[in-house]
């Protein structure tokens, strides 16, 4: 396929995952909000969105990272589908790391936060990956599945804008894609129960992934269910079971009576 001209089409990946635990005191769920800041801090999200970059062919010009107090960390990387010449009087990267790309961008943000009443406690990171060219997102995204400890995935795809052929054709779309899990591997795919909604004309993709298996000492922070009364397991599998429905699907529900 021959283009007059720069690819111009927009392909935008944003990948939204949770990690929920239960945490029983407010001691528990200071420790866990301190562990995730911790285990994705700005350094670990920069060392994430640069392998990122590395997987769908980009080449990355600017980096700016920042941890926040008190909880949370943001990267953002500017990246270019082909390497650019830096002048050698260019300035260092600075200390805040934002990573920008030619026309395009990767970022990351993260949300740790808990229920004020219920022991419940979310870890959301947000990262959006924006290329323009022929540099796709979606090679990423099996790696960034399994960079997170992930029990559910709200993920979005979108082309945007035209190319044109050398006739001068317009070109919406460069690549067929029928459904984001069409890039989510079988070994994955068999862990979550999923929807998808797209928009097929619009070039709108959009799936939801909800982990299937429930093993309740994997939403327990410093504490096993060996350690808990059979009515405080049935209430604390319940919480979190609501939590993951209520993320899942986009609503608040009702606890039953």
């Amino acid at each position: 396929m021959k283009l007059h001209g720069f690819n111009n089409l927009t392909k935008s990946l944003s990948f939204n995952m949770y990690d929920i635990c239960y945490t029983k005191s407010a001691s528990e769920r200071e420790a866990y909000i301190a562990y995730i800041d911790e285990v994705y801090n700005a350094d670990r999200l920069t060392s994430i969105l640069k392998n990122v970059a590395d997987i769908i062919g980009a080449h990355i010009l600017n980096v700016a990272k920042q941890d926040y107090v008190p909880q949370g960390a943001s990267v953002t990387m500017l990246i270019s589908e082909g390497p650019i010449e830096v002048p050698k009087e260019e300035p260092p990267v600075p200390q805040a790391v934002v990573c920008a790309l030619d026309k395009s961008h990767i970022t990351v943000h993260t949300y740790p936060e808990y229920h004020p009443n219920d022991g419940i406690s979310t870890f959301r990171a947000d990262i959006d990956v924006a290329t323009c060219g022929e540099i796709s997102p979606l090679k990423a995204l099996d790696y960034l599945i399994r960079s997170f400890e992930t029990d559910i995935m709200i993920i979005d795809y979108r082309v945007r804008g035209f190319t044109r052929e050398i006739s001068g054709k317009k070109l919406f779309i460069d690549h067929d894609i029928t459904s984001i899990q069409n890039y989510i591997p079988d070994d994955i795919r068999k862990q979550y129960d999923m929807i998808d909604v797209n928009v097929y004309q619009e070039h709108i993709f959009h799936t939801k992934c909800k982990l299937r298996d429930f093993d309740l000492d994997s939403y327990l922070f410093e504490l096993s269910k060996d350690q808990l009364t059979k009515e405080e397991v049935e209430d604390i599998t319940q919480k979190l079971r609501i939590e993951m429905d209520e993320i899942f699907y986009g609503k608040n529900m009702t606890l039953p009576n």
